[in-house]
C-alpha cells in the first residue's frame, strides 16, 4: 500500500506541550505574554504546564514508541533555547533538553522533522516589531544557523516556518492569535511577506554551510484547506475559488515553487483594492539585492484539515481588509459532518483531491502531509470511534492519491501525540491519539482508540500488508 521507507509520524509543537515557561532560564515568547492577559483564551487557560512535556519527556517517548512511528515531528522553542532571540546568549539548559529529545528518538529508530518556529517568537523580539519587522528575518537566520550547527548532524527535516498564513492573518488581521494585533489589511501582508524572507535566508545558509555534510532537507509548512466553486458550472464561483486558493495555498506556496514571486490573482486583487482608496500597493516585493525565494523548499510540507465550497462576496464596508481583498465566502457543504470546531468539516477526500492538486500546480514536489487530525470537545471519549473511522478513511485517500493519482506522498504526520494547548481554545479541544489528564499532576497519557487504530495502520504498512 505505501512505499517501505513512507514516514508514519505525529506532530506537536513546543507551546502546545512543554510547559516549563519560566523554567531553566527560558525567556518569554509572545504566547506567553498573550495568555497571560485576560479575555485571550477560552477559560483564561495557557500553556504554563501545558503536558509538562519539559519534565515528561520519558513519557512521550513512551507513546511515541507505542504507536510504532517511524518519525515524530517537535518544534524548538526559540525563546528556551536563545531567551533574548539573539546568538548574544545561549541557553544551555534548552540546548541539552532538545540534544536529549533528539538523542532518545534516534535510539529508538525514530527520525525527528524539527520546526524551527511555530508561533512563539521570543517577546524580546516582539518589542523591537516583531514579524513586522525586516530584522526579524535576519535574526530568524541566525537562529536557523544556530540550530542547523547544533542539532543538523542528527536532524535530516527541517520546517523553518509552521503556517505562516495563520501567524500573519490571526495574529496580525484578526487578533486572536498572539500578538493579538487587528491591523487590517496591512500588517499580515508584511509579515507573511518577512517569514519568506527568514525562510529563504534559512535555507540558503542551510543550502552553502551544512547540506554538504548533513545532507538534509529544508522546507516550510503551507496550511490550506481543499476549495471548490459552490456551484461547479459558474464561472464567478470558479474565479472566486481560484482568488481564494491565490490568497490561501499560493501566497506561500507560489513563491516557492513557481515563480519566485506572489500569485498575480492576488497581487492585482490586492491592488485593485488599494488604488479604490488611493493609497499605493500593500503587498511588498522581493528586492533583487536579497538571495532569491523560488526553489527554497526541498519538499512540499501540507498542514491540511478540512474543504470549503467558495463563492463571491465578503468585504468589510469602505475599510481596507484582507476580507475585501479576497472578495470571496466560504461556505460548508451540509453533507459533511462536523467534527468538534465548528469549523472543521470532516472531508477525507479532500486531501486527496488537494495532494493531487500541489503534484499538477507545483511540478509534482515530494510531500509530507506534516499536520493532519480530528477534534473532539465536550465530554471526553477515549473510545473515539469517529476518529479512528476518520484515520482509516484519511489515509485511504492518500493511498490513493499516491497508488491511483501519482503524487509523490513521502509521509504523514497525524496531528497530534497528545491532547494539547489549542491556542484560543485552550484545552477544550482535544486532537490528541492520547488523552492528556490536565487535572492530573502527572499528566497521565491515555491511549485513545484512534491511537490505537493509527497503530494498526502503521504496523500493517511497516509489514507490507495492504
Amino acid at each position: 500500500m505505501f512505499p517501505r521507507d513512507f514516514a508514519w509520524g505525529a506532530a506537536t509543537a513546543a507551546y502546545q506541550i512543554e510547559g516549563g515557561w519560566q523554567a531553566d532560564g527560558k525567556g518569554a515568547s509572545i504566547w506567553d505574554t498573550f495568555t497571560h492577559e485576560r479575555g485571550r483564551v477560552f477559560g483564561e487557560q495557557n500553556g504554563d504546564e501545558a503536558c509538562r512535556s519539559y519534565e515528561l519527556w520519558e513519557n512521550d517517548l513512551e507513546c511515541i514508541q507505542t504507536l510504532g512511528l517511524t518519525h515524530y515531528r517537535l518544534s524548538l522553542s526559540w525563546a528556551r533555547l536563545l531567551p533574548n532571540g539573539t546568538t548574544r546568549h545561549v541557553n544551555q539548559k534548552g540546548v541539552a533538553y532538545y540534544n536529549k529529545v533528539i538523542d532518545d528518538l534516534l535510539a529508538c529508530n525514530v527520525s525527528p522533522m524539527v520546526t524551527l518556529y511555530h508561533f512563539d517568537l521570543p517577546q524580546a523580539l516582539q518589542a523591537q516589531g516583531g514579524w513586522k519587522s525586516a530584522g526579524t528575518a535576519t535574526l530568524f537566520d541566525s537562529y536557523a544557523k544556530f540550530c542547523f550547527h547544533t542539532f543538523g548532524d542528527r536532524v535530516k527535516l527541517w520546517i523553518t516556518i509552521n503556517e505562516p498564513y495563520v501567524c500573519a492573518k490571526l495574529g496580525h488581521e484578526d487578533g486572536i492569535h498572539a500578538p493579538g494585533l487587528k491591523e487590517l489589511g496591512t500588517a499580515a501582508y508584511l509579515v507573511g511577506h518577512n517569514m519568506l524572507r527568514a525562510h529563504t535566508m534559512a535555507w540558503h545558509s542551510y543550502d552553502s554551510l551544512y547540506r554538504t555534510e548533513q545532507k538534509g532537507a529544508v522546507s516550510l509548512a503551507v496550511n490550506s484547506d481543499w476549495l471548490e466553486p459552490l456551484n461547479a458550472g459558474c464561472t464567478e464561483d470558479i474565479a472566486a475559488t481560484e482568488r481564494l486558493l491565490a490568497f490561501t495555498l499560493g501566497w506561500f506556496a507560489w513563491p516557492l515553487f513557481v515563480t519566485g514571486d506572489y500569485p498575480e490573482i492576488m497581487r492585482s486583487a490586492i491592488d485593485a483594492q488599494s488604488k479604490k482608496s488611493g493609497c499605493s500597493s500593500r503587498l511588498p516585493s522581493f528586492s533583487k539585492d536579497e538571495p532569491a525565494i523560488l526553489g527554497t523548499a526541498d519538499f512540499f510540507a501540507l498542514n491540511y484539515y478540512t474543504s470549503r465550497k467558495v463563492k463571491p462576496g465578503g468585504g468589510c464596508g469602505e475599510k481596507l481588509c484582507m476580507k475585501s481583498d479576497r472578495d470571496v465566502e466560504d461556505v460548508l457543504d451540509p453533507s459533511w459532518p462536523i467534527c468538534g470546531v465548528s469549523w472543521l468539516a470532516v472531508v477525507p477526500e479532500g486531501l486527496r483531491k488537494l495532494l493531487k492538486y500541489i503534484k499538477d500546480t507545483f511540478n509534482n514536489p515530494a510531500v509530507y502531509v506534516t499536520e493532519n487530525g480530528f477534534s473532539q470537545v465536550g465530554p471526553l471519549q477515549t473510545e473515539d470511534v469517529q476518529r479512528a473511522q476518520f484515520y482509516k478513511d484519511t489515509i485511504a485517500e492518500v493511498a490513493k492519491a499516491l497508488q491511483e493519482d501519482g503524487v509523490n506522498v513521502r509521509g504523514y504526520f497525524a496531528w497530534s501525540l497528545l491532547d494539547n494547548f489549542e491556542w484560543a481554545d485552550g484545552f477544550s479541544v482535544r486532537f490528541g491519539l492520547f488523552h492528556v489528564d490536565f487535572k492530573d499532576a502527572e499528566r497521565q497519557r491515555t491511549l485513545y482508540q484512534s491511537g490505537q487504530e493509527y497503530a494498526k495502520i502503521i504496523s500493517k504498512n511497516k509489514c507490507g500488508q495492504s
